[in-house]
């Protein structure tokens, strides 16, 4: 059965993270060389946002005033939760966006980052009606929203808002399993209501592009030329009712690998999906803080410490060697969440009384100190 953009291309081009000049501006010739790069392979999709600094007015100078505007889909974002205290403020966004992309239209508009309390912005402000008459109006063509929280939080938003036609979800091969990011079960979630689904984070912020070096071996055993993001983009490209997988390329030589690999995917062979399952198995044995995020442990904290999200961070550290995601995790899970830091903890013991997972959460909280908070 056919559905909403099947026929887009399964490589997107997101525009979060374009290649920047010495002086922390946009490269704007080099974003024009990828543009032409990714239209001449017959890619089509770009995804911006209003929150992206720059990123809006860069694909108008680098795509909008450069194509025909009916060549290619572009879709931008709504953060209804960044500093919007009135409605008019969430909807002077939308109108920005058309200002600065000089688009006309938006194939795609995403009510962006929903789940938790950020979700609440949308209703209180009733902006999804407001978005629904945009799309009236012709201003919209297909309205969806991007999430990042749990598959039950996300099952009530679709029950409740059966008139979203897309869904856009971190999925990769890592979190398919991961009881924090919960990517299968939201996936699942989203086909169970018939919703496509755009997937953000494939390669989980550049992670997978360097995994450990015991499922590097398996990958790379397996097809010695390839990278290890091609894997990672090829995993969810793979799956059903997927609309495209988003990358956000940072220079020409990353979209060059991302076009080598995309341009004439066809689906993954049955010996390929092992191969990605030995890798799943090898990323599991490499040893994390095994926390489940139940947040048990939160609930008798009497100093409101984000451990949790600590753990989280920390895994970021373990896996994949990388302080510099873990840290900047940490201000997501922690202050983003009305949380305190590790080293705030008094060491009280409540939280290892509850923790179902048996985890010696004041030393993890220690470690986790000394290596992300000195």
């Amino acid at each position: 059965m056919a559905y909403l953009g099947e026929e887009i291309g399964k490589l997107g081009f997101g525009l979060m993270r374009l290649p920047q000049t010495e002086d922390k501006k946009i490269d704007i010739e080099q974003t024009k060389k990828m543009v032409d790069l990714f239209m001449e392979a017959g890619f089509t999709y770009f995804d911006t946002a209003w929150a992206y600094e720059g990123s809006e007015a860069a694909i108008k100078e680098a795509l909008v005033d450069r194509y025909p505007r009916e060549s290619f889909q572009l879709a931008t974002k709504n953060a209804a939760w960044i500093n919007c205290k009135t409605r008019e403020d969430a909807i002077a966004q939308f109108d920005l966006s058309l200002k600065l992309t000089g688009a006309g239209y938006f194939d795609y508009y995403l009510l962006h980052n929903l789940g938790e309390a950020r979700t609440k912005y949308f209703d209180d402000f009733d902006l999804w009606n407001y978005f629904a008459q945009k799309k009236e109006e012709g201003l919209i063509k297909h309205l969806g929203f991007s999430f990042h929280s749990t598959a039950e939080e996300l099952d009530q938003i679709l029950t409740e808002h059966p008139e979203m036609e897309f869904v856009q979800l971190q999925i990769n091969y890592a979190d398919w399993q991961s009881p924090s990011v919960q990517s299968g079960a939201c996936y699942e979630v989203a086909r169970k209501h018939g919703k496509p689904v755009i997937i953000m984070e494939p390669v989980k912020g550049g992670n997978l592009a360097n995994p450990p070096e015991s499922v590097k071996a398996v990958l790379d055993e397996a097809e010695p030329g390839a990278s290890c993001a091609s894997w990672a983009l090829r995993f969810c490209a793979d799956l059903e009712g997927v609309i495209t997988v988003l990358s956000g390329m940072s220079n020409v030589e990353q979209m060059e690998d991302n076009l080598a690999v995309m341009k004439d995917f066809r689906g993954l062979t049955d010996e390929q999906r092992q191969v990605i399952a030995r890798a799943q198995e090898e990323l599991d044995k490499v040893p994390s803080i095994p926390c489940t995020v139940c947040d048990y442990c939160a609930k008798v904290c009497p100093n409101n410490i984000g451990i949790s999200g600590s753990f989280t961070a920390m895994n970021y550290v373990l896996l994949y060697d990388n302080k510099e995601f873990a840290k900047n995790q940490m201000g997501y899970l922690i202050e983003g969440h009305g949380k305190k830091r590790a080293n705030e903890c008094i060491k009280c013991g409540a939280c290892e009384q509850a923790c179902p997972q048996h985890i010696e959460i004041i030393k993890e909280l220690e470690r986790v100190t000394e290596t992300l908070l000195v």
